[in-house]
C-alpha cells in the first residue's frame, strides 16, 4: 500500500493575532481549528497575514507577509539582508524591547521548568546592538547561478547560504567586508574548495581562518595574501581538522589579546579558542559575576568550565585561592599561560570532563565556599548534583541557555535547599533569541 500523500499546504494568506513570543523569537497564534502556528517576524498583539511554510502535528509553522495592524515594538530591520538571512531573527523589533523579551523569557523558565522564581531580578546587561561579534562561522558556497561565490549565514528557512554583501552584527572589519571576500572566493582557482571561514577578533584586529579541502595553488595563496594587506586582515588556513589551523605565511602570524579593563587582565587565545563574541557584554558580565560572588582574601573558589581563565583570573584578584576546571585541555593551558602572563600565582587548572558522572580528582576533595559556573547549552547537572559534596555556601550561575539554567536551579532550590537571590538576562547576541543570564544561589 503506498504512503498517503501529505495536503499541499495553502498558498493565499491567512489573517492572524500574534499572541506571543515563543522561546526562538516566533510569534505565537492559533488558526481556526485552534491549532497552534509559529509565525517568524511577527510581534506580539499584532494583527497580521502570513503564508504557511509548514505542517506538521501539533503545529503549524508560518512567516509573515503583511503587518496589518503593528505593534509599537515594531521597527524598520537596520539590516538590507534580514528577511532572508537566518543569522539574526529579532531585527524587526527594538532593542529595548529585546532585551525585555529575554528578561521575561529568563523569568518563565524558571517559574515553567524550574519551580523557583528570583527573589529579585536583576537589572539586564546590554551594550552596543552592532558590530558586536567579533567570533563566527561563516559559510561559504560557490555558486555561479547566484553570481559566483556566497558568503555569509544560512537563510531563514532553508539550509541555503543567503545572498548577502554586508553583515550589521559581525564587527566591521569583517562585516563590512562581505562583499569583498564574496569577489576574492569567486577569483581563486579553488573557488569550490573553501568550505567555511571562521572569524576570530580581539581589540585590535581579525583572523579569518579558511578551512581549504584542497591544497591551494601558489596563485590563490597569493590572492589571500594581498587580499589580508589590504584589508588588514590576518589569514590563516585549515587544511584539516582544528589542529591545523596555521598563518598563511610569517606575515599574517598573529597574537589575539583582549583585556578586562576593570581588573587589569590581559588574556591571549588563539583563533579557534572559544571567546565571548561580545565584548561590551564581558567587560560588564565579569564584574557583575564578581561583586554577586562578594569575594574576600579568606575565600576559596572553584570555578567550573572554566575555558581560559575568563573568570577565574578577576576571582583571583580578589579572592585567597581558585581552582579552575574545564574539559578542554587545550583551553586549560591557556588559562594557565594567561595566569602567568598577569603574574596570578593563587590561581590552578585542571582538565576535567565536567559532564561525566564518574568525574573526580583531587580538585573534587577540596574545600571551597564559593563556586562560579558558566557551561555550555547542555547545562551542569552532572556537577550541580555533586554540590552536596562541595556545599558551597554561594553559587554564581553564568548561563547560555535559560532552559537548562532553570533545569539545574530545580535541583538546587527544591533539593538542595539554596535560595535563589537575584537573576537577570544579558544581550550577549543582539537582535537573535538567544538568551544569556546570570543568576545567585546562596545556601
Amino acid at each position: 500500500m503506498g504512503r498517503r500523500r501529505r495536503k499541499p499546504l495553502p498558498q493565499e494568506p491567512i489573517d492572524a493575532t500574534i499572541e506571543s513570543l515563543a522561546h526562538d523569537g516566533k510569534g505565537i497564534a492559533h488558526n481556526e481549528e485552534g491549532k497552534v502556528v509559529f509565525i517568524s517576524g511577527a510581534l506580539p498583539g499584532e494583527q497580521i497575514r502570513y503564508k504557511m511554510t509548514g505542517r506538521r502535528r501539533s503545529f503549524d509553522s508560518g512567516e509573515v507577509v503583511e503587518v496589518v495592524t503593528a505593534s509599537e515594538d515594531r521597527v524598520e530591520p537596520p539590516c538590507p539582508h534580514f528577511h532572508g538571512c537566518g543569522g539574526c531573527s529579532l531585527q524587526q523589533m527594538a532593542p529595548q524591547a529585546q532585551i525585555a523579551f529575554k528578561q521575561q523569557s529568563l523569568l518563565d523558565n524558571f517559574e515553567r521548568l524550574g519551580k523557583v522564581t528570583p527573589e529579585t531580578v536583576l537589572p539586564p546587561l546590554s551594550d552596543i546592538d552592532h558590530g558586536y561579534r567579533r567570533k563566527a562561522r561563516l559559510g561559504v558556497r560557490y555558486v555561479p547561478k547566484k553570481g559566483g561565490a556566497l558568503v555569509g549565514f544560512r537563510e531563514k528557512s532553508s539550509g541555503y547560504l543567503t545572498v548577502m554583501d554586508s553583515c550589521r552584527v559581525l564587527v566591521p572589519a569583517v562585516g563590512e567586508r562581505i562583499a569583498a571576500l564574496r569577489a576574492l572566493i569567486s577569483d581563486l582557482e579553488q573557488c569550490n574548495k573553501i568550505a567555511q571561514i571562521e572569524v576570530a577578533c580581539d581589540d585590535t584586529q581579525c583572523v579569518l581562518v579558511f578551512r581549504n579541502l584542497e591544497p591551494l595553488p601558489e596563485g590563490d595563496l597569493e590572492k589571500l595574501d594581498l587580499f589580508g594587506k589590504e584589508h588588514q586582515l590576518n589569514i590563516y588556513l585549515q587544511p584539516k581538522g582544528p589542529d591545523t589551523v596555521a598563518p598563511l605565511n610569517a606575515s599574517h602570524e598573529t597574537t589575539l589579546s583582549y583585556r578586562l579593563e576593570s581588573f587589569d587582565l590581559r588574556y591571549q587565545f588563539l583563533p579557534t579558542d572559544f571567546t565571548q563574541v561580545n565584548a561590551g557584554i564581558n567587560q560588564k558580565m565579569v564584574p557583575m559575576a564578581v561583586e554577586l560572588l562578594e569575594l574576600s582574601a579568606e575565600d576559596k573558589v572553584l570555578d567550573l568550565f572554566c575555558g581560559l581563565g575568563n573568570f577565574t583570573l578577576p576571582v583571583a584578584r580578589q579572592a585567597g585561592q581558585v581552582v579552575g576546571v574545564e574539559g578542554d585541555e587545550a583551553l586549560v593551558q591557556r588559562a594557565r599561560d594567561n595566569a602567568a602572563l598577569n603574574e596570578i600565582s593563587n590561581a590552578e587548572f585542571y582538565a576535567v570532563d565536567l559532564q561525566d558522572e564518574e568525574m573526580g580528582g583531587v580538585w573534587l576533595n577540596s574545600r571551597y565556599n564559593k563556586v562560579l559556573l558558566d557551561p555550555p547549552r547542555s547545562g551542569a547537572l552532572e556537577i550541580v548534583q555533586k554540590m552536596k559534596k562541595i556545599n558551597p555556601e554561594r553559587i554564581v550561575y553564568v548561563s547560555c541557555n535559560p532552559a537548562t539554567l532553570a533545569r539545574d536551579a530545580d535541583e538546587l532550590v527544591n533539593n538542595q535547599g539554596y535560595r535563589l537571590i537575584s537573576a537577570g538576562a544579558m544581550d550577549m547576541f543582539p537582535h537573535t533569541a538567544h538568551v544569556e543570564s546570570i543568576a545567585l544561589f546562596v545556601k
